[in-house]
This record gives C-alpha cells, sequence and structure tokens, in this order.
C-alpha cells in the first residue's frame, strides 16, 4: 500500500524496512552498552570503547569508528529521542527515494556527521545517530521542496528548532556532528533528485553518487586527524 505525499509524485509506502531495521540496531547495540556499562544511563564497556569516535583512535587506525560511533548512545533520553525522530524521518524519506537509496544516504550522512564533528573538536569523543539524523531533516527538506514547491515547509519548521537547540546546548551536543550529516543529506539527497529515478531500485549513478559523499567524508575526516598523532 502507498500513499501520495506530494504533486511531484513522490510516494511514502506503510512500511519503510531499511528504517526499522537501523531502529532495531540501535536499540540492540545500545542494550548491550547498558549490559557492559553501568545501567541504562551509564552505558558502557568493551563495545562502546571500541565504537566511540575519537579523533586520535581514528588517526591510529581505528576508521570503522566513523560509523559505529552513530550506533551508540549516552543515555536512555539520547537513544529515545534519536530512534523516534529515526522512525518518523526514516519513513518518509525512505519512502520518497526507496529502501536502497535511502540506505546508502543514511550511511553517507553518518560518515558526513563524523567528518563534521572531527572537524570541529577532532578530541572530543562523540556518539549518537543524531548526525545521520540531520541528513534525513535535510533529505526531507529537499523532497519537501521538490514536491511542492515551497522551501518553508514542515521539515524546514523542525530543522531550524533543532539548528537552535544544537547551538543552544553546544556545550554538550556535537555542532559538527550535526552540521556535518545535514550537508552530506543535502548533497546526496540532490544527487538523487538530479537523478530522479525513484521507481528504479538500483540506479547506479545514484548510488555512486552517494559513495562519493561518504567517501569525501571518509577523506575529510582523515585530512583532520592525520596530525594528531
Amino acid at each position: 500500500m502507498q500513499r501520495p505525499l506530494a504533486r511531484r509524485g513522490i510516494v511514502v509506502p506503510s512500511e519503510a524496512l531499511v528504517t526499522r531495521i537501523l531502529v532495531a540496531l540501535n536499540v540492540i547495540v545500545y542494550l548491550i552498552t547498558v549490559a557492559q556499562g553501568g545501567g541504562l544511563n551509564d552505558p558502557g564497556g568493551s563495545l562502546f570503547d571500541k565504537w566511540i569516535l575519537f579523533g586520535p583512535f581514528v588517526e591510529h587506525g581505528d576508521w570503522w569508528r566513523l560509523i559505529t560511533a552513530a550506533f551508540l548512545h549516552a543515555s536512555i533520553w539520547h537513544i529515545a529521542f534519536n530512534m523516534y525522530a529515526l522512525w518518523w524521518l526514516g519513513s518518509v524519506v525512505e519512502g520518497a527515494i526507496g529502501s536502497v537509496r535511502f540506505l546508502f544516504l543514511y550511511l553517507a550522512c553518518g560518515l558526513a556527521g563524523s567528518a563534521g564533528a572531527l572537524v570541529l573538536d577532532p578530541t572530543k569523543p562523540v556518539v549518537g545517530a543524531s548526525g545521520a539524523i540531520f541528513g534525513m531533516l535535510g533529505a526531507g527538506l529537499i523532497l519537501e521542496y521538490r514536491a511542492s514547491g515551497k522551501l518553508l515547509g514542515g521539515f524546514a519548521t523542525v530543522l531550524l528548532i533543532n539548528l537552535a537547540i544544537t547551538f543552544g546546548f553546544r556545550s554538550f551536543i556535537s555542532v559538527g556532528g550535526h552540521v556535518g550529516g545535514l550537508i552530506g543529506g543535502l548533497i546526496g539527497t540532490a544527487i538523487i533528485v538530479g537523478r530522479g529515478r525513484f521507481r528504479t531500485t538500483w540506479d547506479v549513478p545514484t548510488i555512486a553518487g552517494l559513495v562519493a559523499v561518504a567517501v569525501g567524508s571518509i577523506v575529510i575526516a582523515y585530512l583532520k586527524v592525520r596530525n594528531l598523532a
């Protein structure tokens, strides 16, 4: 079952499989770190230590941290807020662009968020799916504009509110992570919309463009951390 999102032919299916899988993976990882750490609001342990984003560790070769940190969360409220946002935003974006493109876009945004976090402060430990979620906000902004011709719609409102929160509480929020993910989402979705083949599951040029966003993010991260040792 599908329902129209707007006049330009974007559709939102009743089920968003990749979004649900991503939410489930985040919850499973959180429960593991809770069991290994000190409780619901004090996750930790070997998995947490191995996956957290920290510039000096990345510089020493732990490149997986650029994406694994997006599956870690610091507290029950942290993961609850992020998973609610991912469920809502991911369902809409995945429905609009298809599951395959959505998966590549989400991962590219996660990497872009990590790159942004490292650019702003490479020695600040960072965890959370917020970078990728801000990427979904950027994606929704472009998709909503494509569908309605209006830039100041629902996604723009939610984005502005979240940017205000980000900069208002920047002492414990990764501004670089949020902004980096947003930029990744805007660029990645511009590539998708530019191709416009929403009914084609495997559109190789689009996937290649999203991979380029991911690789570019990794390069930016490398350039930032290479001199930390």
